[in-house]
């Protein structure tokens, strides 16, 4: 008789909680001043104009606007109601 469980069953039985990263609010959506935009680790979207940083890279809303998207897809923007307006 083995004197020591199986190797299977001691080292299995861990899962990681998901993070739940990635673009929250898309170009032309409308976006609340603290509202979260995206969720990152590290910088691979860039903050743009009217837009802050979270400690943990968190890209939020700094004014209620219009998001929109430049520089490829990479920096995000949130444009004032009455500039979207002009634009679109």
């Amino acid at each position: 008789m083995a004197h020591k469980k199986g190797q299977g069953s001691s080292r299995n039985g861990r899962d990681s909680n998901p993070q739940m990263l990635g673009i929250k609010l898309y170009g032309g959506q409308f976006a609340r001043a603290g509202s979260i935009l995206c969720r990152q680790h590290g910088t691979r979207w860039q903050p743009g104009r009217n837009v802050g940083v979270g400690r943990d890279w968190t890209l939020f809303s700094l004014i209620e606007g219009t998001v929109m998207f430049d520089r490829g897809g990479r920096r995000i923007n949130v444009l004032p109601l009455e500039t979207a307006a002009a634009q679109g």
